[in-house]
């Protein structure tokens, strides 16, 4: 696979990335850390080396995983972690920052990224420039290779970049949540910061999988998704429908089509998690889908049967 730069690091990324959230356990339902393993090792093998994963996902279960699949590979592959909201104060990030790095088993993470804005989930308000700080110390000792933020607004990207470098966003970003493209995305394109799209299908919707009444279990945090609920959700079915026609013009399925029209975009990447190893076998292969222009603004359109819909916030969960 193709890879390409981070921002302006010397950092180069895989177009799809390894999303490990479901890793950790916490907030999903029927994970064994046996396919865990096995399928983050067969994302390696198919050619996906960047990996990315955070703190609180499973407080570091996800991360102590990472490293069972890929320890003895580690050279050949690209760690991105977070932290979380509620450890943004300087000594709070180093600390957070050595068990991440305890957890993966390394002593360096390439992308080391700030998971939420301080005050998300009634975390304490922490000044962007005492986070940075810390990040900044974080990069000079090596300990980091290069500062990324996540769910950031554009204003609150702006802000954070007065004070060190930013290579990377991580917003949510798929066919059908596109908030990004009208906010952060214009200023990452002027600054060269690399987009890297979480729930990329739309946490499975964009696979076509999920059939009119589906429940998931309540402990699912996909059962709080406003994609899965009411006219979000019946709109996506018509989409999917005019979406199956281009899928197999390819060849490949409704899941690849998505991720292959997500990285044709402006500095866009996109982190595809995956239950078991042939989910991440099949996300590798849609970094070889090639897509006709005309064919991009055909899918363009499909989606906004989706996302014309949607209102300014950001959040697709109702939490």
């Amino acid at each position: 696979m193709e890879k390409r730069r981070l921002g302006t690091s010397d950092i180069h990324i895989t177009p799809i990335l390894m999303g490990t959230w479901q890793a950790g356990k916490a907030m999903w339902t029927g994970i064994e850390d046996a396919d865990s393993i096995k399928t983050i090792r067969a994302a390696f093998e198919a050619g996906i080396t960047t990996i990315d994963t955070a703190e609180v996902y499973g407080q570091g279960h996800s991360e102590q995983i990472i490293a069972a699949a890929l320890s003895d590979v580690r050279d050949r592959v690209e760690y991105a972690s977070k932290v979380f909201a509620n450890h943004l104060k300087y000594d709070l990030v180093i600390e957070a920052c050595d068990r991440s790095l305890k957890n993966l088993k390394t002593d360096y993470i390439d992308l080391y990224q700030i998971h939420w804005p301080s005050g998300s989930f009634n975390s304490e308000i922490v000044p962007i420039a005492e986070t940075m700080k810390a990040l900044n110390k974080l990069k000079e000792q090596g300990k980091i290779r290069s500062i990324g933020v996540s769910n950031f607004s554009r204003a609150q990207l702006a802000e954070a970049a007065q004070h060190g470098r930013i290579d990377s966003l991580q917003p949510p970003y798929s066919l059908f949540w596109r908030q990004v493209e009208k906010d952060a995305m214009p200023y990452c394109i002027e600054n060269n910061i690399s987009i890297l799209a979480y729930s990329p299908l739309a946490q499975g919707l964009l696979t076509g999988k999920f059939t009119p009444g589906h429940k998931f279990y309540p402990t699912d945090n996909r059962a709080k998704n406003k994609l899965f609920q009411g006219e979000n959700f019946d709109r996506a079915q018509q989409a999917l429908e005019k979406l199956h026609p281009i899928a197999a013009r390819h060849n490949c399925s409704l899941a690849q089509l998505a991720l292959a029209w997500l990285i044709a975009q402006p500095q866009t990447n996109a982190i595809a998690g995956a239950r078991y190893p042939e989910q991440a076998q099949d996300n590798a292969k849609a970094a070889d889908i090639r897509l006709s222009q005309d064919e991009l603004a055909e899918i363009d359109t499909i989606g906004r049967i989706v996302t014309d819909h949607h209102d300014e916030n950001p959040v697709m969960w109702n939490w």
